[in-house]
């Protein structure tokens, strides 16, 4: 009796090996998606999200180049890039979230309260903008290149009116000249900046 125990718990402890070992093999293996600093994510389902997919172009930009490096919007404060946002939000996003991203059909995207918390880094928003999440919003990579989802998020954190100690997404010197935003602002189209006029 003792003898067939043993063996029994041998058997179970090799095979509890056996499954240790291709679990971390299977945890080694490199993920999908692009080939950066950064593993974006789906927003629902956490799979890994394959950049290269989508509309073509927008991926070679210095901004989009840093921001697959270091979750880093470079768009942020440009006021071309802010003009370009406003339009492209005006016609991707705003019937859903609102003309200001006050909320409509979908959730409010201009406060301090994210239905998806991810959705507070730009890394988050990105993956979301991308890859879709639950209920009506579906994925955008077919209708926004990366470089023109990062001059959105740009105008979606210009929309912001909360604190701007919840604004994760702007570094000290930005924080310190933060205002909320007040409707009306626009950036004409021969502002000056790293984006160029949509056409």
């Amino acid at each position: 009796m003792m003898m067939q125990t043993r063996t029994g718990l041998a058997a179970c402890l090799a095979l509890a090996l056996a499954l240790a070992s291709v679990g971390l093999a299977a945890l080694a293996q490199p993920a999908s998606g692009p080939q950066s600093g950064i593993v974006f994510r789906n927003t629902v389902t956490g799979e890994a999200l394959d950049t290269s997919q989508g509309k073509e172009g927008g991926r070679d930009t210095p901004a989009v180049k840093a921001f697959f490096e270091s979750g880093k919007n470079l768009y942020i404060d440009d006021k071309a890039c802010l003009r370009n946002g406003e339009s492209l939000f005006a016609t991707s996003c705003s019937g859903c979230h609102g003309h200001l991203a006050e909320g409509k059909l979908g959730p409010g995207l201009n406060d301090n309260y994210w239905t998806y918390p991810a959705n507070t880094e730009d890394t988050g928003l990105f993956s979301t903008i991308f890859g879709g999440a639950n209920g009506m919003m579906g994925p955008h990579n077919e209708n926004l290149t990366p470089d023109e989802m990062l001059q959105v998020i740009a105008w979606i954190r210009h929309l912001y009116t909360g604190p701007v100690k919840d604004a994760v997404w702007l570094d000290a010197e930005q924080k310190k000249t933060y205002r909320p935003y007040r409707e009306g602002e626009t950036f004409p189209r021969d502002a000056k900046g790293q984006c160029k006029p949509l056409e």
